[in-house]
């Protein structure tokens, strides 16, 4: 008997999305502000003046808010999906996408602006020599969550289609 794939779903964009997020206001919240190690465009406009202390201020802020967008996009997500009868609740595939959203955010946002483009590094308070291995523990961290989260995810995959093996 062929189950009908909308039977029972989990609306993983929206976990994706609320990890984006997440990765960003924890960048933005524990390494910009209280750690204070960088800014957003602190390697481009070191924090030698009041002026570009402003401007990265200002920069920290268009981050927040983009990182705001992609919780709201979530949320939305999750509710427009959790009014459907089809929808599988699972928390093996919730912090699953959640991680890799997170793990995904950390290896972008790590490579584009800690390697390619260089507007801040992960941690601009210790010497310069040094700052290379803070980049790359913060790309092996990223990609750490990413594996572990597509791993929850294919086995609360596996979990949600043995359920629906057992229904039918």
């Amino acid at each position: 008997m062929e189950i009908d794939s909308r039977a029972r779903t989990f609306p993983t964009a929206a976990g994706i999305f609320f990890g984006l997020g997440l990765g960003g206001f924890f960048d933005g919240i524990l390494l910009h502000q209280v750690l204070q190690w960088h800014q957003m465009v602190s390697s481009w406009y070191p924090l030698t003046s009041i002026e570009n202390l402003k401007l990265n201020n200002f920069w920290d802020g268009i981050f927040h808010s983009s990182t705001y967008i992609f919780v709201l996009i979530g949320l939305f997500i999750l509710w427009r999906n959790a009014h459907r009868r089809h929808l599988y609740w699972s928390n093996k595939l919730f912090v699953g996408t959640m991680l890799i959203g997170f793990g995904a955010f950390n290896v972008i946002e790590g490579l584009i602006d800690h390697h390619l483009l260089v507007v801040h590094r992960v941690n601009e308070t210790v010497a310069q020599e040094n700052r290379i291995y803070w980049d790359i523990g913060f790309l092996i961290w990223g990609a750490a969550m990413f594996v572990i989260g597509w791993m929850l995810w294919r086995s609360g995959k596996k979990d949600m289609f043995a359920r629906q093996r057992m229904a039918a």
